[in-house]
């Protein structure tokens, strides 16, 4: 079954499954210590920066509770956009471990802005509102559109003006890199992220994330925090020993390069075909579409994906790193039959 529903259908890069079969070869200490972890702390290190902490985790939702729970207080509000992964599809998690509110900001890309965000900067000091504490934001959005360094220095600012934390979810991070030919330090450390919950299960990796910290004050609890939130693995080296794979020789780079140059080829054969209008941006690995309902009932005999927006006959298509052309020609041609 070839799946263009999400990138976490996809498999295990044969190098990272290597990796994994080193790891399992002998006996090591657990909960992290252990030369695994060791090597992939300095090889995260080296790509973000040297006096970051990486903390291993068990998968996307329980790296976004942790950071959150790291940059927030109870009291405090969350800010993000409607489409937002921890607003839409992670059951209430980060919301019940934060104890937080969090307050969804429409738009029309999936996209904070400043002048989105200013209107919800209110009540400081107001002991009857909850306190504006933190933004979140996905790179790449859960709408496939990517932030530039310009966009994401204009919130960060805006955030620590007020004193508030901008918390990065980037499960796929290294799709919006490729997309705009940046590397990873240059997307968060030197655009003011606080603190970052960096994916690789969606570009190659089996499971696990890490949430990096990148400012100091969100450091002291955070060991605490990610073990009260049942997300610090005792057999620590199988989560750990992934990213070091994933760092070596650009293997997340690769991938995604490649993720993202199937979404071009199907977003070019697509808009080619009468009948489809997309409705966003192509700028990833995600792709946003219409077409007839009857093509898509059709369609979903063939191929599994995800309606985005049902009622209006929205679809969404994403491309992974084990996508191959082949894949793309006969999803093409499935579609070209469909319609």
């Amino acid at each position: 079954m070839r799946s263009f529903a999400s990138d976490n259908n996809s498999g295990v890069h044969p190098l990272v499954m290597e990796a994994l079969n080193r790891a399992n070869q002998d006996h090591a200490v657990g909960y992290g210590d252990d030369p695994w972890t060791e090597e992939a702390v300095r090889k995260i290190k080296e790509v973000f920066a040297a006096d970051c902490e990486p903390l291993f985790v068990f998968n996307g939702t329980g790296s976004n509770a942790v950071a959150l729970q790291l940059a927030t207080r109870p009291y405090h509000l969350i800010l993000c956009a409607e489409t937002a992964h921890v607003y839409v599809d992670e059951c209430g998690a980060p919301a019940r471990m934060t104890g937080c509110q969090i307050r969804p900001i429409a738009t029309s890309d999936g996209k904070l802005t400043p002048e989105l965000v200013r209107p919800h900067l209110k009540n400081f000091g107001e002991q009857h509102h909850s306190q504006p504490g933190a933004i979140y934001i996905s790179q790449c959005t859960e709408l496939g559109t990517v932030y530039t360094p310009e966009e994401l220095k204009a919130l960060t600012d805006l955030a620590h003006q007020h004193g508030m934390y901008v918390h990065m979810d980037g499960a796929r991070l290294a799709n919006a890199c490729v997309a705009l030919d940046l590397g990873f330090k240059e997307l968060t450390v030197d655009c003011g992220i606080d603190i970052l919950s960096f994916g690789g299960t969606k570009n190659g990796l089996m499971l696990g994330e890490s949430v990096v910290i990148f400012n100091p004050e969100l450091k002291k609890e955070a060991l605490y925090v990610r073990k009260q939130s049942a997300q610090l693995a005792s057999k620590h080296r199988y989560l750990s020993c992934q990213f070091t794979a994933y760092l070596t020789d650009e293997l997340w780079k690769k991938n995604a390069l490649h993720a993202n140059a199937m979404a071009q080829k199907l977003h070019e054969g697509l808009k080619a075909l009468p009948g489809i209008r997309f409705t966003q941006k192509m700028e990833s690995n995600q792709l946003f579409l219409i077409m007839p309902r009857p093509a898509i009932d059709k369609l979903m005999q063939s191929y599994f994906f995800y309606f985005w927006n049902e009622a209006e006959n929205e679809i969404r298509f994403v491309t992974s790193f084990d996508t191959t052309e082949e894949d793309i020609r006969s999803l093409l041609q499935a579609v070209r039959e469909a319609l």
